[in-house]
């Protein structure tokens, strides 16, 4: 009987993840582990994987594969000393294939045998013999590009980045040593020379800047510790640990039980460390913590008489100075919604300890706001704002616990709020950046230049890092402001040849629901939009705009509704909707108008709530002020009495008409950055704020 699926075998209690354990790499033939099943015609064959809940092998030649009908007894053989009797069922098997690794899910391991298979583990790993298997990392993005997939896999040849083979119960070291660029063929070497490469095709994990890639490639050819692979025709992109991680803060501990054995009792450990998506233990050799290993739930807690409750795989085990002690890497994520607005909390207030969370100090941020000058930005006054004020201070507090939703930073002093700086995630993939404001002159302490504008940009945007499925970051940003000008849109500039970037001009018109145009529609039917206008209006998009604003702003076919979106909002008890009209003459569709809206007091300037107008026909244009008026009557029966027009075109012909209010003067622009550029755009941002003034001005 043979499979080409990995099965869980039935009754197995999960406290391990399909990779757990360590991967073996014996050398010479008296090395290693070796595998013995009672079985007759089963002969000694070497372990490849192994941990307390696994054992994978490669079988002799001709060896005749164990039934799954029955279970397994087993033993371990390595370094002199023999383990087991051991019993077990078949994970995995491909009867089809001389050299394909057989999987067996150890059952009822006792306490002893654990202790014996972790301590001939430990003997193989001082030897450098025996190293971590983590499972894959999830893909997060496929690329197809030819040139985008040449310029990873250079980038990652020239850094000389270590990689991955992974085959079934193992997994192979590599390096990507040459690029032929003119053949497009791959050359790697193998770290460990006497270890047969196993058949082909091959999933090869490669490590670049900020993220990991995974590609399938044949083999052209061997050559003893080199391979020549062409280059994959696709790219994944898959996740990578790239939050930042830092101390804990003291006191801090985590409590757990052993999956596997009850009998050790709760487990109380020191946090060293930890990140949004991780966390370090220190812990002793008597825990029998392995790679791979699920504890669920792990217990944290510090001052606070309640604990944050977390999921934990353990993805490495190192030694620790003095000897005797073990510090455990884990990837973890919170149980529920309040553990994950707690653990967010924890975190950010580690990573950037000057900073505070903005409904701690909602009146003081209110102050900023009028005191910085904010309020009057773009020819704005604060009673222009006052009808938002009761909208903000609720929303506000609803945002403390909603992390994946919102993020509001303030740095506190004397004076009360120094700087503030917010962002909230409008779209599927991607965080809007806003409400950046500064109060002018110095606080009584001792802040070294630029420290104020670094600690609010680097909380508020590495709160964006902890969502999984964050891919862009957006502002609104006025290029006539220093920092922006300085900063912000140069970096972006640079990388849009790149498609990870775009600075777009933009112009931000008020539009008053009470202030109509007065013109007839002049034989217009305007309604919602249908299917196959939709469809029309996405390829509309995606003709005359960048990939990166398509996906950025959820105008893809698939999310030109925004359910997705509007869905999470909708989740947390919040409105969010997205409607579009079309403006049709006999029939044949003219021009389409998408609106927008959020929850009153989301952004002070009102860009959740927010139109946007597109041609559909040559002669479109005839038809916006028609679709601005009918903009009105939706916004209106929808409590609102104005909204925000973004106007993407140069063309000022129906402004007069449709009645738009612009402040002259302003130069505002959409600004998009990539995800995985967010690492060295907060390095950026540090470098260009040293040993300078820090403005006065800010952006909406």
């Amino acid at each position: 009987m043979s499979s080409t699926d990995l099965e869980t075998p039935a009754g197995t209690v999960l406290a391990a993840g399909s990779y757990s354990g360590y991967s073996l790499h014996a050398q010479g033939p008296e090395e290693g582990i070796n595998l013995i099943l009672s079985q007759p015609g089963i002969s000694c064959s070497r372990v490849t994987r192994l941990s307390p809940t696994s054992v994978w092998a490669i079988p002799s030649p001709g060896a005749e594969l164990p039934s799954r009908e029955r279970p397994l007894h087993l033993l371990l053989d390595g370094n002199g000393h023999t383990i087991g009797p051991l019993r077990g069922e078949i994970l995995w098997s491909d009867s089809r294939r001389y050299d394909a690794p057989l999987g067996i899910q150890l059952v009822g391991v006792s306490l002893e045998q654990g202790q014996q298979i972790l301590s001939l583990l430990d003997a193989e790993a001082r030897r450098g013999r025996a190293r971590p298997a983590v499972s894959p990392l999830p893909i997060e993005e496929a690329l197809v590009q030819p040139e985008r997939i040449r310029s990873v896999l250079k980038s990652v040849c020239v850094m000389k980045h270590q990689g991955l083979l992974r085959q079934l119960g193992r997994t192979l070291r590599v390096t990507l040593e040459y690029f032929d660029v003119e053949s497009s063929q791959l050359h790697w070497r193998r770290e460990d020379p006497e270890l047969d490469w196993g058949a082909a095709p091959y999933d090869i994990e490669v490590v670049g800047y900020n993220s990991a890639y995974r590609m399938r490639v044949p083999a052209l050819e061997v050559r003893g510790d080199r391979m020549i692979t062409p280059m994959p025709r696709r790219l994944w992109k898959v996740r990578h640990r790239w939050h930042r991680r830092v101390p804990a803060p003291a006191g801090l501990r985590a409590r757990f039980q052993h999956p596997l054995w009850n009998q050790l009792g709760p487990r109380e450990r020191e946090v060293l460390d930890l990140s949004f998506s991780g966390m370090g233990l220190r812990g002793v050799p008597e825990d029998l913590v392995f790679p791979g290993l699920l504890l669920q739930p792990i217990e944290v807690w510090g001052d606070d008489d309640e604990p944050i409750l977390l999921r934990g795989e353990v993805r490495h085990v190192a030694d620790k100075q003095p000897e005797g002690q073990r510090m455990y890497g884990l990837q973890v994520t919170p149980c529920t919604p309040m553990d994950e607005s707690r653990w967010v909390h924890l975190v950010s207030q580690a990573l950037c300890p000057s900073t505070r969370g903005g409904a701690e100090l909602l009146e003081p941020l209110w102050e900023l706001f009028v005191d910085s000058g904010y309020f009057n930005l773009a020819g704005k006054t604060t009673e222009h704002f006052e009808e938002l004020r009761t909208g903000f201070m609720h929303l506000s507090h609803r945002a403390a616990h909603l992390p994946r939703l919102f993020c509001q930073t303030v740095w506190p002093s004397e004076r009360g709020v120094e700087a503030t700086l917010s962002s909230v995630r409008p779209y599927r993939h991607s965080w809007l950046v806003h409400q950046l404001a500064k109060r002018s002159g110095k606080p009584a302490v001792d802040v070294p230049p630029g420290q104020i504008l670094r600690d609010i940009h680097v909380r508020t945007l590495e709160h964006s890092q902890s969502d999984p499925h964050f891919r862009w970051l957006i502002a609104y940003a006025e290029s006539t402001v220093p920092l922006m000008e300085r900063v912000h849109i140069p970096y972006a500039q640079a990388q849009v040849p790149s498609g990870d970037a775009l600075v777009m001009p933009v112009r931000l018109m008020d539009v008053s629901c009470e202030e109509e145009s007065g013109l007839p529609a002049d034989g217009l039917d305007i309604g919602p939009a249908t299917s196959s206008e939709k469809l029309r209006l996405a390829e509309e998009i995606a003709r005359t705009r960048p990939a990166c604003y398509v996906d950025a702003l959820d105008f893809s076919r698939e999310r030109m509704d925004m359910g997705d979106a509007a869905e999470t909002w909708l989740e947390a008890g919040l409105e969010r909707e997205r409607r579009i009209l079309v403006a049709r003459r006999d029939g044949v569709a003219l021009a389409a108008i998408v609106l927008e809206l959020g929850p009153p007091g989301t952004n002070l300037f009102r860009l959740l709530d927010a139109a946007r107008l597109f041609p559909l026909a040559p002669d479109g244009r005839d038809a916006y002020v028609a679709l601005l008026d009918e903009a009105r009557r939706w916004y209106a029966r929808r409590g609102r009495s104005s909204f925000v027009f973004l106007r993407e075109d140069e063309d000022d012909s129906y402004a007069a008409a449709a009645r738009l209010h612009d402040e002259p003067g302003t130069r505002p622009c959409l600004w998009l950055l990539s995800a995985r550029l967010l690492p060295e755009f907060l390095e950026y941002v540090s470098e260009a704020t040293v040993g300078r003034l820090m403005p006065t001005h800010r952006n909406p």
